[in-house]
């Protein structure tokens, strides 16, 4: 057993998240700990709570942090809104389509898909129409799916789903702060992200927002542990988690400061941060940030002569797919840019594992430096693999974008 100071090597992680955390974001997490019922503890979840709801463009109350990577709050919000035996539908897109069935029918939902090829995205009429046919109790999609990198439209979902007495759950892990995301406006009544993409922080957090119908709905389903009983006689069905419980974490958040976990301080510093960081520049200053950056990392992949995966209209503005080129082992070159360079990009899942790259530009990695560092790399590890690569094809290209950027500017 080694007893050595971890000292991990430095990467510029290009992949599709975690991304390398803001420096100012590691700042915070070193502040020293206070315990969870003091003041300035209670103060500091307040300004959290407040600081998400401009991150999610929202007045929603119930807006919180999920102790747990996003997942945790994928599954918060599933196991608290659904009960065993409600419908819930999926459009499925990708992989992360896939997991909110099976976090879904793990609640014991009746789950109903529909499904696109990879690559592209559903109309709003696909899902009205899937809604009408199947009469969920929830609509649960994912905005922006990293494993094909597919920015779902959203802005006329929550409408349909308001019409037809559905409640609208949206997982924006990896497009929240890089994309557009307007909760109240689009009507969508729950949404959860994690820090560890376009908010420039680390895993362990996860944002949630709650609509007034939605919270309404997990408050229906409150049920307080025999230890901290108050005397409020419990309702509903009982939600079937403790730790996720999002109807016992809305009172540790809220003014009745139930006890419930140990709140994970450190993480806590992290997420103000982040959200902090992105309300000082702007959410909508954000987003072009990372649009930027991101076409600029699309042209330059084009100026190596590469292709890019998928419906490039509907393709988020942090994540590029890119067509491996045939006679290219993609596992290599990925493992190149890793050894001699630092720089990781992804692969992708299922049909689309060893078929494209995934390359990330989000967060605090969504600036030109890392963007045309990746390209000069990427350049000359496609040149080791043999692939006819143009020299300085992608730095030039992506300069060039930039280049159009401030002209038009």
């Amino acid at each position: 057993m080694t007893t050595d100071t971890i000292n991990p090597p430095t990467r510029l992680l290009m992949g599709p998240g975690p991304i390398g955390a803001d420096p100012r974001v590691l700042r915070a997490m070193a502040a020293p700990l206070v315990g969870q019922f003091d003041p300035v503890m209670t103060d500091y979840m307040h300004q959290t709570m407040a600081l998400y709801r401009r991150v999610f463009d929202t007045a929603n109350e119930a807006t919180l942090l999920v102790d747990g990577t996003s997942r945790a709050a994928i599954e918060a919000v599933l196991v608290s809104l659904v009960e065993p035996g409600d419908t819930v539908l999926v459009p499925v897109m990708g992989r992360f389509g896939l997991l909110l069935t099976e976090i879904a029918g793990r609640v014991g939902a009746k789950v109903v898909t529909i499904e696109r090829p990879w690559g592209e995205v559903f109309t709003s009429e696909e899902i009205e129409q899937a809604i009408l046919a199947h009469h969920p109790r929830v609509l649960a999609l994912v905005q922006g799916d990293t494993s094909t990198t597919m920015n779902q439209p959203l802005a006329e979902i929550g409408p349909i789903c308001r019409r037809h007495g559905v409640l609208s759950y949206v997982d924006a892990t990896a497009s929240l702060g890089g994309n557009t995301f307007r909760c109240d406006e689009w009507q969508i009544d729950a949404a959860s992200a994690g820090l560890q993409k376009c908010l420039g922080g680390p895993p362990g957090s996860a944002p949630v927002t709650l609509s007034t119908p939605a919270a309404e709905v997990v408050r229906s389903r409150r049920h307080i542990e025999a230890g901290i009983a108050d005397g409020t006689e419990p309702t509903g069905v009982r939600i079937r988690s403790n730790y996720l419980d999002l109807a016992m974490i809305l009172d540790y958040w809220g003014p009745a400061r139930l006890n419930h976990h140990t709140e994970a301080t450190s993480m806590l510093y992290a997420a103000h941060e982040c959200a902090r960081l992105l309300v000082a520049e702007g959410i909508d200053e954000a987003v072009e940030r990372h649009r930027r950056h991101g076409r600029a990392m699309a042209a330059g992949i084009n100026g190596l002569g590469l292709s890019l995966y998928g419906d490039q209209e509907h393709r988020m503005n942090n994540v590029i797919g890119v067509v491996i080129p045939t006679g290219v082992d993609g596992e290599h070159v990925r493992a190149g840019l890793l050894d001699h360079y630092g720089i990781e990009i992804g692969t992708s899942f299922g049909p689309l594992r060893g078929v494209i790259w995934r390359i990330g530009v989000m967060g605090y990695n969504a600036r030109a430096d890392a963007v045309l560092t990746t390209l000069a790399a990427l350049e000359q590890e496609l040149r080791r693999a043999g692939a006819p690569v143009p020299a300085g094809g992608g730095v030039d290209a992506a300069l060039a974008t930039y280049a159009e950027e401030e002209v038009a500017a």
